[in-house]
């Protein structure tokens, strides 16, 4: 193998010094990540790409909130993306993942004939690791904040789904959502044939 000469060496460090940063990779288009992840339609090619089952089926009457804004659904996570590192007493991690492209968690709407069906697709991010790398900036995504999700002890609920204090965004791009693209509940989406996790 061929090394530089120091003066060379030397060189290239100075002319990369003056070259024009790299421009940042624009936020993907809806459309894009559509595309992109149709391949998960089939939950056996997720589960064969490391997303696990992460949720019961969740909706908003769980959480206290109007029926009427429907459910988020079953997620499915990449642990690897999330960089979980603790399951107890709350599910936490070091992830910063952000990627449209490549979700961190897959969404699923359960079927009558016990099928899955690819609704949404969600990152996640742990406040305490992305607030150490961004100075406390909470990530968005084509000009939308991520939601801030943290337990308040002082509820029955627990409004974080067992997750340590975290920022996530859903994107409705598999399933039309009346609540809107990033809304957290979809009425569209129904738990009425969910399964028991790990029954699926």
């Amino acid at each position: 193998m061929k090394f530089l000469s120091a003066a060379a060496a030397t060189a290239m460090i100075a002319s990369l010094a003056q070259a024009t940063p790299p421009r940042t990779q624009p936020d993907p288009s809806v459309h894009q990540i559509r595309e992109l992840t149709k391949r998960f339609e089939d939950v056996a090619v997720a589960e064969a790409e490391g997303y696990v089952p992460a949720s019961p089926c969740e909706t908003a009457a769980m959480m206290g909130k109007d029926p009427a804004l429907g459910a988020m659904g079953v997620h499915y996570a990449r642990p690897d993306l999330l960089q979980l590192t603790a399951f107890e007493p709350r599910v936490d991690g070091v992830g910063t993942h952000t990627d449209f492209n490549e979700p961190a968690v897959l969404v699923y709407e359960p079927q009558a004939d016990g099928s899955m069906k690819l609704v949404a697709v969600e990152n996640l991010v742990f406040k305490a690791a992305w607030d150490a790398e961004h100075g406390g900036r909470r990530p968005n995504f084509r000009g939308r904040m991520y939601n801030y999700m943290a337990d308040d002890p002082s509820t029955d609920l627990d409004e974080a789904h067992g997750f340590a204090p975290h920022y996530d965004l859903h994107v409705w791009v598999h399933e039309p959502n009346p609540n809107g693209l990033y809304a957290q509940y979809n009425p569209n989406v129904t738990c009425d044939h969910a399964p028991t996790m790990g029954e699926h």
